[in-house]
């Protein structure tokens, strides 16, 4: 007997796809309205995708392997990125990707938002299932756009699983905001999981795949990393954070100047979620469309 051909038949081939701009958005859910307040782990987000599919598929979990993973996304050019502080933010989620071996596929952005990345989405899918023979083809949406793709999946014989999340929360503004993963997708899907439900599961509570979901920070030691000091631009202020609000805060300057607003997009190399009311922060002073905020915040001393 062929031995390779014998293991062969007993893999289960999965191919992972995310709209990247869906998984952010979830993510960012989490770790600024949910009780969590943590992003998704892209790392425990496929051992999860391990363990359902080996269950639906009624096989052990060695035998189910993340052959394919791909990552798509619109994506700012240099020079927008760096205006906005973004280029460190971008390479550090490319590091994660990459050690999860996660293929990257970006568009640039143009002034009406992403366009065009469904459209990749769907055709990578569909043409590396003909090539690679998926068994399963995991699918991180919730945009009804994709229902043609998942129908094509069907006639090829792959099943295809579907990563949706529904919720509702208030944003900084008092504006309610609701996601939903379209029903269509859900119906067509061979096996649908809403990840709003089961991560809420108060049954699962413990569960350590559960838990897994999420990339908690390991907290940071006190005093500055000399890898990570702003360089001297003359423009380097110093504060303290003086409220800090869902996602923003403000920041109190040494010399007495009005309170600034900051964003937590803004944090150089630190993250938001660690700052408390009374910690010094250096920063930059700049200007968005509601006047003098603060960019390059970092946590200092």
């Amino acid at each position: 007997m062929n031995i390779l051909s014998s293991h062969e038949g007993k893999l289960t081939r999965i191919g992972v796809f995310y709209d990247g701009n869906y998984f952010s958005h979830v993510s960012n859910y989490y770790m600024y309205y949910h009780l969590r307040k943590a992003r998704i782990s892209i790392p425990g987000l496929h051992q999860f995708l391990i363990a359902e599919v080996s269950k639906a598929e009624d096989s052990i979990a060695r035998h189910c392997r993340i052959v394919d993973a791909h990552y798509f996304r619109g994506r700012l050019n240099a020079s927008e990125a760096k205006s906005r502080d973004a280029l460190y933010r971008e390479r550090v989620f490319d590091e994660v990707l990459m050690r999860e071996g996660i293929i990257t596929h970006y568009l640039p952005l143009s002034g009406d938002g992403e366009k065009g990345i469904d459209v990749w989405l769907a055709l990578e899918a569909f043409e590396l299932a003909i090539y690679k023979r998926f068994d399963v083809s995991v699918l991180i949406a919730g945009d009804g756009d994709y229902l043609p793709l998942i129908r094509k999946l069907n006639t090829l014989g792959t099943r295809v699983m579907v990563l949706g999340w529904d919720f509702t929360y208030t944003d900084n503004n008092g504006n309610t905001k609701t996601t939903r993963t379209a029903q269509t997708v859900l119906d067509e899907a061979t096996y649908p999981i809403l990840m709003s439900t089961v991560i809420d599961d108060r049954s699962r509570k413990s569960d350590p795949i559960i838990e897994n979901l999420f990339f908690v920070p390991k907290t940071q030691k006190k005093g500055i990393n000399q890898d990570n000091i702003l360089p001297s631009d003359g423009n380097t202020k110093v504060g303290v954070i003086c409220n800090l609000k869902e996602g923003y805060g403000f920041i109190k300057p040494d010399k007495g100047n009005e309170n600034l607003f900051f964003h937590y997009t803004s944090m150089l190399n630190d993250d938001f979620n660690e700052l408390s009311d009374g910690d010094r922060v250096e920063y930059e002073d700049s200007v968005n469309d509601k006047g003098p905020c603060a960019i390059k915040v970092r946590k200092v001393g």
